[in-house]
Formats: C-alpha cells, sequence, structure tokens
C-alpha cells in the first residue's frame, strides 16, 4: 500500500493540473502491473468491493476504542478515512505490510463478515498515511482532485514518454471494452501490443466541446452565415449508445449512468450513437434543472421518481448511425442526418434541438438577451457551431462557441459552514448563505437561499475558515451556525446561473450553480439583499 498511499497523499496535496497529471504518469511507469492498473481503477472510479461497507470501517474502529471519543474526533475531523487513520489503536504483531494488489484480490473474494476482521489486520499492520489510503480504497471516496479523464490524460502521457503517439481521445475510444487491472492497455501504452479492438459495442467516443466565445475579440472575425445557433440547454450533456443489442448512456465525461435512467434507456431502440441534452419533460414541457437534479447519482430509481420526473434526450448531433461513423462529415450533413433519424425513431423519450435563425450577430445577441417565451427560458445562453465542422474529440479553437447568459448577482449572509473533503477536510469550505426577509410585522431574520464551495483563493478559504472559526455560535453535527444578525455578519457576493422554484427550502427558490463572487468584507450585513430580490429575478 506504500505506493499507492503516496501517491494519494501528493495528489491530494497538489493543486496543479499539470503537476498531477506528471504523478500519475511517473506512477504508472514505475510500478508493476497489476498494481499499477488496480490504482488506476481506483482513481478513475472503476473499482468497487460489494462486501466492504462504511459500517465495518466503524465498527473495526468502536471495537478498539471508546465510539464517543471516536464520534466526536470524527465530528471534529470531519472526514471517516482520516479520523480512523489518526486514532487507530494499533496492536503489536502485524509487520507485514498488505500491497495494493493483496486487498484488491482478498476485497475481491471476501465475504461480508469477513471484510471486519481483514481491515482490522491490515490497520495494525499500516502506518497512517496507509491506513488513509486503505480506507479512501474501500469507500471510494478518493476525493484527491483527479477526475477520470485526467487519469486517462495521464495514460496518454505514459503513452507519449514511451514514445507513442497515443492521444487521450483514442484512450477513451477503448476504455469501456477494457477491465481492471488493464494488463492489455498498459502493454499498448508500451508499445508491446497493438491497440485493444475498438468495435466493442455500447463504447463510448470522446466529446467535443465548446469553446467561450468572446464577444470582442471573435465576433469582428467570424462571418455569422458560417454559423448554425442552438439553444445551451440546461440539463447534462449525454451520449446515447445503442449498438448490437448493447444500450449505454454516458455522461460527457464517460461516466456510464443508464442505472439511473431505465426509462430513457429502454427507448434507445435505434442502431447509433446520438450527442445531446439529457432533460426533465413532462407532456412536452421543459422542467428545470433541479427536477432532473433528484434523479442524478442515484445507484437505483424507484418508479415514483420515474413518474415524477420523467427523463429524455433533446438531440443535437448524430456520430454514428448504423456501421457509419459521422464524426468526420460537415456538420451541416450530420444535422440533416440528424433530422430524419429523430422523425424515424418516433421516440417519446427522444426529440431534435432545434436551430435558431439569425441574419447578423446583434440580431443573435437580441435573441440571446430576449428569448421567446416557453423552453428557451429554461437554456443557459446560445451554441455557434461552423457549419463545415467535423466532430473532433476535445475542445478545438473555432468550431464551436458557447455564449452563456451573464451570470446573475446578490449579496447574501454567511449562516452555516461546514468542513470540506480531500486537502480541505481541514478547513470550512461548504458555505450555506441567506437573504433577508421580513416577518408580517416587518422584522427581517435571515432565510437560506443556496450553498457554494467554490470561487475563492486559497488565501481566501483560510479566512473564511478563520472568520468561521471566531464567529461559531452554534454546531449540529459537523455543520457550524456563524453569528449574523444586521449588526454583524459576513456578506458574500454570489453568482449564480438562474433560479427556480423549490419545495424543499424555506425560501421558496433554489439557485443554479451558485459561486462565491466575491467576499464582501467591506459591506454591513443589514445591506444585503432580501428575499423579494430574487422574486423579482424569478419572475423576470
Amino acid at each position: 500500500m506504500g505506493p499507492f498511499a503516496t501517491l494519494l497523499d501528493r495528489l491530494s496535496l497538489t493543486p496543479g493540473r499539470s503537476a498531477k497529471l506528471t504523478l500519475l504518469r511517473d506512477f504508472l511507469k514505475s510500478r508493476p502491473d497489476p498494481e499499477r492498473g488496480w490504482a488506476l481503477a481506483a482513481l478513475t472510479g472503476d473499482l468497487s468491493f460489494a462486501a466492504a461497507k462504511p459500517a465495518a470501517i466503524r465498527k473495526a474502529v468502536e471495537a478498539r476504542m471508546d465510539p464517543l471519543l471516536f464520534r466526536w474526533s470524527y465530528d471534529y475531523v470531519g472526514d471517516l478515512a482520516e479520523t480512523v487513520a489518526l486514532v487507530w489503536p494499533a496492536r503489536p504483531g502485524a509487520n507485514r505490510q498488505p500491497d495494493l494488489s493483496e486487498v484488491v484480490e482478498t476485497l475481491a473474494q471476501a465475504r461480508r463478515a469477513e471484510v471486519q476482521p481483514l481491515i482490522e489486520g491490515w490497520l495494525d499492520a499500516l502506518d497512517p498515511d496507509g491506513r488513509w489510503a486503505l480506507l479512501k480504497l474501500l469507500t471510494g471516496g478518493l476525493r484527491v482532485g483527479l477526475s477520470s479523464r485526467l487519469a486517462k490524460q495521464a495514460c496518454a502521457n505514459l503513452a507519449q514518454l514511451n514514445g507513442q503517439d497515443i492521444p487521450v481521445s483514442a484512450v477513451e475510444e477503448v476504455w469501456h471494452g477494457l477491465k481492471p487491472p488493464y494488463l492489455e492497455l498498459f502493454s499498448w501504452l508500451e508499445g508491446a501490443t497493438p491497440a485493444p479492438a475498438m468495435d466493442a459495442p455500447g463504447r463510448f467516443r470522446s466529446v467535443m466541446l465548446a469553446q467561450a466565445i468572446d464577444e470582442a475579440v471573435d465576433f469582428p472575425r467570424l462571418d455569422p452565415a458560417a454559423y448554425a445557433a442552438e439553444w445551451k440547454w440546461d440539463g447534462i450533456r449525454i451520449q446515447a449508445v445503442s449498438e448490437r443489442g448493447q444500450r449505454r448512456l454516458y455522461t460527457r465525461t464517460g461516466d456510464d449512468i443508464s442505472h439511473a435512467f431505465p426509462d430513457v434507456v429502454s427507448h434507445l431502440s435505434f442502431e447509433g450513437v446520438l450527442d445531446g441534452e439529457l432533460l426533465v419533460i413532462r407532456d412536452g414541457v421543459l422542467a428545470s434543472f433541479g427536477d432532473l437534479q433528484q434523479r442524478l447519482n442515484r445507484k437505483t430509481v424507484d418508479a415514483k421518481s420515474l413518474a415524477a420526473a420523467p427523463a429524455a434526450i433533446r438531440a443535437y448531433d448524430l456520430l454514428v448511425e448504423g456501421p457509419d461513423d459521422l464524426r468526420s462529415l460537415p456538420f451541416a450533413e450530420r444535422r440533416n442526418r440528424l433530422e430524419a433519424f429523430v422523425a424515424a425513431a418516433a421516440s417519446p423519450r427522444i426529440d431534435l434541438s432545434p436551430l435558431q435563425p439569425f441574419s447578423d450577430w446583434a440580431a443573435l445577441a437580441a435573441l440571446r438577451a430576449d428569448p421567446p417565451p416557453g423552453d428557451p427560458v429554461l437554456s443557459e445562453g446560445l451554441m455557434l457551431k461552423r457549419l463545415d465542422s467535423a466532430y473532433e474529440a476535445g475542445r478545438p479553437k473555432g468550431p464551436w462557441f458557447k455564449w452563456k447568459r451573464d451570470p446573475r448577482l446578490i449579496d447574501a449572509v454567511l449562516m452555516y459552514a461546514q468542513r470540506g473533503h480531500g486537502r480541505r477536510s481541514s478547513f470550512y469550505s461548504d458555505f450555506t448563505f441567506g437573504v433577508w426577509r421580513p416577518d408580517e410585522a416587518g422584522v427581517r431574520s435571515l432565510t437560506p437561499v443556496g450553498k457554494a464551495y467554490f470561487g475563492f483563493t486559497d488565501e481566501e478559504l483560510k479566512q473564511l475558515d478563520k472568520f468561521v472559526r471566531d464567529n461559531t455560535v452554534d454546531r449540529f453535527g459537523p455543520v457550524r451556525s456563524v453569528r449574523a444578525s444586521e449588526d454583524f455578519g459576513l456578506v458574500l457576493e454570489v453568482a449564480f446561473e438562474g433560479l427556480q422554484r423549490s419545495t424543499r427550502h424555506k425560501s421558496g427558490v433554489a439557485m443554479r450553480f451558485p459561486r462565491i463572487s466575491r467576499i464582501r468584507w467591506d459591506k454591513p450585513a443589514r445591506d444585503a439583499d432580501d428575499l423579494a430580490t430574487l422574486e423579482r429575478m424569478l419572475g423576470a
């Protein structure tokens, strides 16, 4: 476990993308099979143990120390793996540290009753860093700031180190046909064998992404006649694959979410690959992102959720039709084939993202600023796609642009805080904020309207953490209530993409993508916005 523990520790403490890539590439280069494959599977979320549950970890530590002391420690630290790694009272006698392959292969065969004794023996043999890595591996919550796609990029970088010209898109093309510990993958990356077969049915194709447009720089040099425009829908980007009996629904990063949307997967009766947006659509009317969010990140979905939030695909590109890969064709031709494809599918769960005609950039700007009533109100802005553009993996400059609406801003007051995870587990970094709401007598009190955990620098995080510690007035488990009144409080300028009605929030509204734009140390809490401001925004 030692090298794997060192890798996780360094990844969690390294902020830069390039540095993380170098760390993982060098680990994959230096470690033998199958250890490096198991590590890669853990980092990409492709490793799980059915018999190992967090409850087994809690039982193990509570059998070794006072349960109340452990719960206090856990409450203070805020992270199960970190807490157990630090407080574990090891027993003498265990002198051989298990390696990563031993742990993975043993747990894969273990019954649930065998897991707790295994955990205890391994924790006895490991140092605190090794314990932390072991427990993160068991729970699947690595949280070291490395996405699945970044891990695949590290694989591509390993190939370059070995003199192989293999882009990350090629790694993604074969990924879903591989299984941990990826012996075939590493043999290819090192030039020992040809590429794994890329014709596995139901596989993911690397998506094409858009650049954010710079209105002042890009519009003067672009010809509006060369581009098509459509709404940027407020859902999640998906790829719907139906090939030779294999039906899959992937996110833009290649995560398989088919299990959470069986109602959509059951309607993939075509033979091909669609690129589009996953939305909740009721009786032909687009619902807010909050309705879709209720179904995301679920392992299973019940009949009530299926009926309450029926999901559907709004298609905007066709990558494969039957046996034909269309990605090299120009967008205009793919679009024509997409329209015929969707019409032929005739599915109530698949509709077409309509193109928006415009004569020049001024006309498009007017449309963006004042969309017609109906579905476009729930869009995030506009997409621009060059008519002659092929479908290229990654984010090429020029073919596609996204022109998002300007974020909305409010001033809110910090109300609650909670510790983060990973390298933020020692800091209060998840912040709940509220706005003023008067009662019938006109007395104002704060009502929560959102939660944000990014938008600030590391230095600002330290300042926010200190403010929370200095001004905590109450505790609710891991949550700290922060002093906030009209005469004292910390004002946060919050940016967000949109608003929607919500019965789950006391305020009756929910924000889309809230983030802290500025810390208003200079602004009195009494001058923060009130709920009526958000109501007016919602009405508009």
